[in-house]
């Protein structure tokens, strides 16, 4: 098989599951939370799992033609998404007034980061080789993690 087309295959079939994984028992289960506890389930794992990103910088785990273009906006925007994860998380915990103005900024942050290295990949044509171990970080973590965006944007946008 084309290796892009393994690599294409890889990332849209986690994104499936990962939707299917949501409609069926995500959604309806973070819907009978309480708002604070409905955020804290999607934004918290963004706390231990943004900053393997950092990786991308690691010679060894990624291959030395992985283009800099591409790996230090994707390490150094995932680490803060991590940061401000663990800032959101801490505010919805202690009830804190501005806990729903970071959910926001967290959000919107971390899919901006994501999406954006998606789109920075298909612009400079990032060969899925020059990954190394982190073709595993893009194909199985980024799409339920894009997804996590997702159901945090519609809880925000129902008034959470």
């Amino acid at each position: 098989m084309n290796r892009r087309l393994a690599f294409g295959l890889s990332i849209l079939m986690s994104l499936l599951s990962s939707i299917v994984l949501s409609i069926l028992f995500v959604w309806p289960w973070l819907r009978t939370l309480n708002c604070a506890h409905a955020f804290i389930w999607v934004v918290a794992p963004h706390m231990f799992l943004r900053f393997i990103g950092l990786s991308f910088l690691v010679p060894g785990v990624v291959s030395a033609s992985l283009p800099r273009a591409w790996a230090v906006p994707a390490a150094y925007g995932d680490f803060v998404a991590g940061a401000l994860a663990i800032i959101t998380t801490i505010a919805l915990a202690h009830s804190a007034t501005w806990a729903t103005v970071a959910v926001w900024i967290f959000n919107v942050w971390g899919a901006a980061d994501l999406l954006f290295a998606f789109y920075k990949g298909a612009r400079i044509d990032l060969e899925p080789g020059s990954l190394g171990a982190g073709f595993y970080i893009v194909t199985a973590i980024v799409p339920p993690l894009l997804l996590s965006h997702a159901l945090t944007f519609l809880l925000l946008l129902r008034g959470c």
